[in-house]
């Protein structure tokens, strides 16, 4: 048995747009209501949610068995957890807060097996199919999705030289974060976060290093696609059953009598 080839990973590679979701309800049952939607990435977050092992591990299941790839934000730039992340069979990472080359080099070398690297080898896992993947040490190098998020004003000063990092699939820009590191805490959509973001964004895209990133705003999300942004996700799944109910439930009270 071979090892399937990440379409997400080709993808990027190829310049081919990507539209996402941001996964932070950590229900496989919701995983699995989303999936068949046909997102071609889904970003399931353990950084800012009660997500664990397990709970990924359920989500990652559902949405084998769709179109999407599912991307897995670790919570910190941490070894043991992408080794584990990985070892459950997880197609890419996104790495939060990453602030330097080094840090960019510690990213890549988690995912990488010696003498690349320094993520620990075992055999018998869900992403060898327990073992049933003969070529999968060969071929998982080239086929794990790794992105690294720019969080602040210093990263993105650094975005070309982070991007240099051999191993580096895509760069992601976090504008909640960069609007709170120059002092627009709650305006991710400020025209300063923007005019950080874009023209750092632009220099990449010129490199072909693929971008992306997360914003609420369909049109925004379209805006980007359309300057050249790689993979963006539009909308997170609980932003999407809080504006649905809170909808709904307006609309009936709106009709009483």
């Amino acid at each position: 048995m071979k090892l399937a080839t990440n379409a997400f990973t080709a993808a990027l590679a190829a310049g081919d747009k990507q539209i996402g979701l941001w996964i932070s309800l950590c229900s496989n049952v919701v995983a699995e209501v989303i999936s068949p939607a046909g997102y071609d990435w889904a970003l399931v977050d353990m950084e800012h949610t009660p997500n664990d092992y397990i709970s990924v591990l359920g989500q990652l299941q559902a949405f084998a068995a769709s179109e999407t790839t599912a991307i897995v934000r670790v919570e910190w730039n941490d070894t043991v957890a992408v080794k584990r992340l990985l070892d459950l069979g997880a197609p890419g990472i996104l790495f939060p807060m990453i602030q330097s080359v080094e840090e960019a080099k510690n990213a890549v070398a988690a995912t990488r097996y010696p003498p690349h690297g320094v993520r620990g080898v075992s055999g018998a896992t869900r992403a060898t199919k327990f073992g049933r993947v003969t070529d999968y040490t060969a071929r998982v190098e080239e086929e794990t999705t790794v992105l690294l998020q720019l969080e602040t004003r210093a990263a993105i000063e650094q975005a070309e030289a982070i991007s240099d990092v051999e191993g580096v699939t895509g760069i992601f820009f976090g504008p909640a974060d960069i609007a709170a590191d120059i002092g627009k805490l709650g305006k991710p959509m400020d025209p300063e976060v923007w005019d950080l973001i874009k023209p750092a964004a632009q220099k990449l895209i010129a490199k072909g290093m693929p971008v992306g990133t997360l914003v609420l705003d369909s049109a925004f999300a379209v805006e980007l696609l359309n300057e050249g942004f790689t993979f963006v996700a539009c909308g997170t799944d609980a932003s999407l059953l809080a504006k649905a109910s809170d909808q709904l439930l307006a609309t009936v009270k709106g009709g009483l009598a």
